[in-house]
């Protein structure tokens, strides 16, 4: 009689070693899926900054050189409007923004253009 109770705790027991690790890569992958929001920027890493109005302006100036241009001035307004800055000229300088750089999209691909 005692095997008979002996045997669902092995069995339980084994279950919940096995399946930790399948546990901690749904959970590592479900991290990895979600987007990144930035809540604030951090103090003295902005080198460029923007007002909460001059996002408009900089916008038009980061994305004149693009064909995509409403895709590029819709990321860039949140962009701007988040983090409160935006690079120098059409193209990278992105290092001047911690927060402008480090949003990312569903894709893991850069957020802000």
């Amino acid at each position: 009689m005692a095997q008979l109770t002996f045997l669902p705790c092995v069995f339980l027991l084994l279950f919940i070693t096995c399946s930790k690790p399948i546990f901690q890569v749904a959970a590592e992958r479900s991290l990895q899926q979600r987007r990144w929001y930035p809540t604030d920027t951090p103090s003295g890493v902005n080198t460029c900054p923007v007002s909460a109005d001059r996002c408009g302006a900089e916008c038009d100036r980061r994305c004149s050189a693009t064909s995509h241009k409403g895709n590029c001035l819709d990321g860039c307004n949140k962009c701007c409007n988040t983090c409160l800055c935006v690079p120098p000229g059409t193209f990278g300088n992105k290092e001047c923004c911690a927060c402008y750089d480090n949003w990312k999209n569903k894709e893991g691909g850069p957020k802000c253009p």
